[in-house]
């Protein structure tokens, strides 16, 4: 198994250093070898790193996180709570992906509009209504 140093993880996944520390004193990022001072990383982190990333990247909260991972240390016993949780997680995305797509629906009708405005001013015309973009 290949090992990292914190340096190492930390660019690999463009993570601070701080971050990494921190996520192993919330119990994110668990089992860090040491060796004398500095901690030792391996795959195991880097995946766990990665999931942390995509969750932390679609907004779900350090708490469920750290449930999450509470979760898959036996996922027998609590796979409903799995289930539950990334699918709760993933219906919030969704919503976020909703809201979203209409703010940028918004955003190319402004997009119009003011280039409208500009073609207008350059060709010495009057500018368009917000109604007609």
């Amino acid at each position: 198994m290949k090992t990292y140093t914190i340096r190492e993880l930390s660019q690999l996944t463009n993570t601070p250093a701080s971050a990494l520390r921190y996520y192993e004193d919330i119990g994110l990022l668990t089992n860090v070898a040491r060796e004398g001072s500095k901690r030792i990383y391996n795959d195991f982190h880097l995946a766990r790193l990665h999931a942390i990333q995509c969750f932390k990247n679609t907004g779900m909260s350090i708490a469920k996180m750290q449930d999450f991972f509470r979760y898959e240390e036996n996922i027998p016993e609590h796979i409903d709570a799995i289930i539950q949780l990334v699918t709760e997680h993933e219906a919030d995305i969704e919503k976020q992906i909703a809201i979203l797509q209409k703010e940028l629906s918004h955003i190319q009708h402004k997009v119009r509009f003011y280039n409208g405005i500009k073609k207008a001013i350059t060709e010495d015309r009057c500018w368009p209504e917000w109604e007609e973009v």
